[in-house]
């Protein structure tokens, strides 16, 4: 079933001098950041079910959070987080499925047992699919991420009915899109290498999500900013370890 196409405005985000909005009054919120990958996930979900009146946006500041953030939403001040029925939930892969199965939309799961099965395995893999990738930074990510993205490459392959994970698209497509474009980009502006180069399956799923308005209407205004702080928090720490260990 086709995303349903909603434009929309992107609702300001709020600093720590912004006052909260009236928490805990029957409206569903979805706390996010308009950079963070984990929160795109969901805003994905939101979306592609047709919620965008149902759940509503609240942006949040992560290197300026007001102070009622983590007083009354989330304790540890991370996004994403979802305030409905009264209770504040978290964890961007619970709130997905959560979404899919609490709202009205088109599901985002299969009914196949077979295709269930897959799905969920893949999701299981993309904390370690993540993992790798964040380590790689501090090390050789060509080599590295070599046999991780051989895999996405192979899933791809299991079935013939579409282009996406399991065939139509589905919360795996989501879970893993917002950092494989991230991945990509670093990649190749850091390193000169294409992560799709021998990988025709993937570089044709990223294609076909990148048709998809849920998606695209979540993209980051400014993608440049994953490829600084990765050239931030991993490329000192790697010239700095050379350093050490050359004496240069």
């Amino acid at each position: 079933m086709a995303t349903i196409a909603v434009q929309e405005i992107r609702p300001p985000t709020l600093s720590a001098t912004s006052d909260p909005p009236p928490i805990f009054d029957g409206t569903t919120r979805l706390y996010i950041s308009y950079s963070c990958p984990f929160a795109q996930r969901v805003w994905i979900t939101r979306n592609y079910k047709g919620l965008q009146e149902k759940i509503k946006l609240v942006p949040i500041d992560l290197q300026n959070k007001p102070a009622w953030y983590k007083e009354k939403v989330h304790p540890e001040g991370k996004v994403p987080s979802l305030e409905h029925d009264g209770k504040i939930l978290v964890e961007s892969i619970d709130l997905i499925k959560y979404i899919d199965v609490n709202f009205e939309g088109p599901s985002l799961y299969p009914n196949d047992p077979t295709k269930k099965e897959f799905g969920d395995q893949l999701i299981k893999y993309v904390d370690i699919f993540t993992k790798e990738m964040f380590g790689s930074f501090k090390g050789d990510p060509v080599t590295q991420t070599s046999a991780t993205y051989d895999y996405l490459e192979n899933a791809l392959g299991k079935y013939e009915d579409g282009p996406f994970f399991l065939g139509e698209f589905s919360l795996v497509d989501i879970a893993y899109i917002t950092f494989v474009e991230r991945f990509q980009l670093v990649s190749s502006e850091i390193y000169k290498h294409d992560i799709t180069a021998g990988r025709p399956k993937l570089a044709t799923w990223i294609e076909e999500v990148n048709k998809n308005n849920a998606y695209k209407q979540t993209k980051p205004e400014n993608p440049q900013e994953f490829v600084d702080f990765v050239k931030k928090r991993f490329l000192v720490l790697v010239s700095r370890k050379h350093e050490m260990a050359t004496g240069v």
